[in-house]
């Protein structure tokens, strides 16, 4: 195995556990080691300190042990069982035998969320009996078959199929040719159910793993606001928001994505759960466009775009971008309105989107209070020694 020698002094962030290793931090290597591989750590002592998947780029190694011991199935079988008893302590994952924990009818929940699970590089999703498993490092790609025969044995019979969807998440760059396929299995039941409603999941060509369940309690939250009002779901990618705000008794829901593809997932996901209702309409038209011409007097506005900032480089542009859209939805809510607004780039943290937010209040010139500050649910963990992954931030905000 490749050896990765830091620089003197540079070895203090991982002394604190944090799971990224810089290309400034390293000094030399043994060899040259291939990109995914599993290369161990030292320092500039020659004192072991981590093992973890070498990458080409800014981050050059994600630490996956702080432990001298081998990457190998049974490695991936331990992370994997406790990362399901954090979601069976939860109340989200079913029991050994096979019942719901908290009976809530939920079957779809994330298993793995890479850094807050200790496997940066790693996504899976669990969408009743298959996984959707996404790799964002080439390291996990190439351990995919490692992993998933690790899920199969620790999933014990509760997942029959395992898709794995990492066509556009891995690097260009590293010219893997990799098809989107099934690793085991392959189902084609693709509805789920969250808290007793249910989804097409688009695990094929949809977005991420098909579906976003990092906003199932803020959907559920939207759920308690909707009663007797008229909302608008921006960015509606499946219809969530929208089929949540239905059952808890909204006048009328419109949803609004550029996608054709969305709008038809949406009315699919809406038909699925309230089939022939009036109440619904959805248009595939741009976000600014349709606020810009907004007639009907909405009284619930839900903002959810999709990250503004991928990067840091892009960190001005999307604040940009955030007042603008906030602005737009102050200017056109009415007098006693609900705004659920969202932001889901990791490059944007909490106080520059509320500061962004707060601005686009203030040029519309609405009075407002925050009634919640939402962000991401327990089955999506935040490291405590990596703060980078706490990446989605929301407020719930009354509009005088």
């Amino acid at each position: 195995m490749n050896k990765i020698f830091l620089k003197r002094g540079k070895d203090d962030s991982l002394r604190r556990f944090h799971p990224w290793i810089f290309s400034g931090a390293i000094h030399h290597t043994s060899a040259q080691p291939e990109e995914g591989e599993t290369v161990e750590v030292y320092t500039a002592e020659n004192e072991y300190i981590a093992t973890g998947h070498y990458q080409i780029g800014s981050i050059m190694v994600r630490v996956l042990t702080f432990d001298h011991e081998p990457i190998d199935q049974q490695f991936y079988e331990r992370k994997l069982a406790t990362a399901l008893d954090v979601r069976r302590s939860i109340g989200l994952a079913p029991r050994p035998n096979g019942q719901p924990t908290d009976g809530r009818m939920t079957n779809a929940f994330r298993l793995v969320h890479g850094e807050g699970d200790n496997l940066p590089g790693l996504v899976i999703d669990i969408y009743g009996k298959t996984a959707v498993m996404q790799a964002h490092s080439v390291g996990m790609h190439t351990d995919r078959h490692l992993i998933a025969a690790a899920l199969q044995k620790v999933m014990d019979g509760a997942v029959e199929n395992i898709f794995y969807k990492s066509e556009t998440t891995l690097p260009y760059k590293a010219e893997l040719g990799q098809e989107n396929a099934f690793l085991l299995g392959g189902s084609t039941d693709d509805i789920a159910m969250e808290n007793g409603l249910r989804f097409h999941v688009d695990w094929l060509r949809g977005q991420k793993t098909g579906f976003f369940v990092d906003q199932r309690e803020n959907r559920s939250l939207l759920e308690h606001y909707s009663k007797g009002r008229k909302v608008l779901n921006m960015f509606c990618y499946t219809g969530g928001f929208s089929f949540y705000a239905m059952r808890g008794g909204a006048q009328l829901v419109h949803s609004v994505d550029s996608s054709q593809k969305a709008i038809d997932l949406t009315n699919a996901n809406v038909q699925l759960n309230f089939p022939a209702d009036p109440r619904h309409e959805a248009f595939a038209e741009d976000a600014f466009r349709f606020l810009d011409h907004i007639e009907t007097p909405y009284d619930l506005i839900i903002l959810d775009p999709p990250a503004f900032a991928k990067h840091k480089d892009a960190l001005h542009n999307a604040l940009k971008g955030y007042i603008r859209l906030n602005r737009k939805a102050f200017e056109k809510i009415q007098p006693g309105g609900i705004l659920f607004t969202f932001s889901c780039s990791q490059a944007v943290n909490k106080d520059q989107f509320r500061t962004a937010v707060f601005t686009a209040a203030a040029a519309a010139g609405r009075k407002v209070r925050i009634l919640h500050q939402l962000h991401q649910p327990a089955d999506h963990p935040v490291n405590i020694y990596h703060p980078e992954g706490e990446y989605l931030k929301g407020l719930v905000l009354y509009v005088e």
